[in-house]
């Protein structure tokens, strides 16, 4: 492997510059596997039908506010192949530690990232899901949209709801 470059090796930033993603706003994220892969389950009939990587997603994801109660989750959706949902980020909260039980009866430990953005909420629900699954997962970075105003709102969660009725002419269908 080449030895690291900064000027060569210098990954750009997809994020808004300058742009405080820790303080209070409503996100739109997408997270795609590696290589894209249909990992989740499949749609039948324009439905979802999760398997078991699938469940430990759509758990994982249902855990996210207790682990970090300035969370809100709107829609969201697991695909096959990706994962979309909307984030309320509703201010800071402090650093905590306890015990976290999955409906699989699974126990961790909770100890919060002091980092209450939505790159930290990200990387750790990526994070539960790969040791949950014991396999990578997840492609590298995720997409995000910041939703300013009630009409792409709308039109967002109106995009998740219908996603796996549209999974045929889904931009991430392979």
């Amino acid at each position: 492997m080449p030895k690291y470059n900064r000027d060569i090796h210098h990954r750009r930033s997809i994020r808004l510059q300058h742009y405080d993603y820790a303080q209070t706003g409503v996100y739109f994220i997408t997270l795609c596997t590696l290589n894209r892969e249909c990992l989740f389950g499949k749609i039948l009939a324009g439905e979802m039908h999760l398997n078991k990587l699938g469940t430990i997603v759509r758990d994982e994801w249902l855990q996210t506010p207790c682990l970090r109660p300035n969370i809100r989750l709107g829609e969201w959706v697991v695909m096959p192949n990706h994962f979309h949902g909307i984030v309320e980020i509703n201010g800071q909260s402090k650093s905590r530690r306890g015990v976290l039980h999955t409906p699989s009866s699974d126990v961790y430990p909770i100890i919060k990232s002091p980092s209450q953005t939505l790159g930290a909420m990200v990387r750790g629900f990526k994070s539960a899901v790969t040791r949950r699954a014991n396999i990578p997962v997840w492609q590298r970075n995720y997409w995000e949209h910041i939703i300013r105003n009630q009409d792409s709102h709308h039109d967002i969660a109106t995009y998740i709801t219908n996603n796996p009725a549209q999974w045929e002419t889904d931009s991430l269908h392979r």
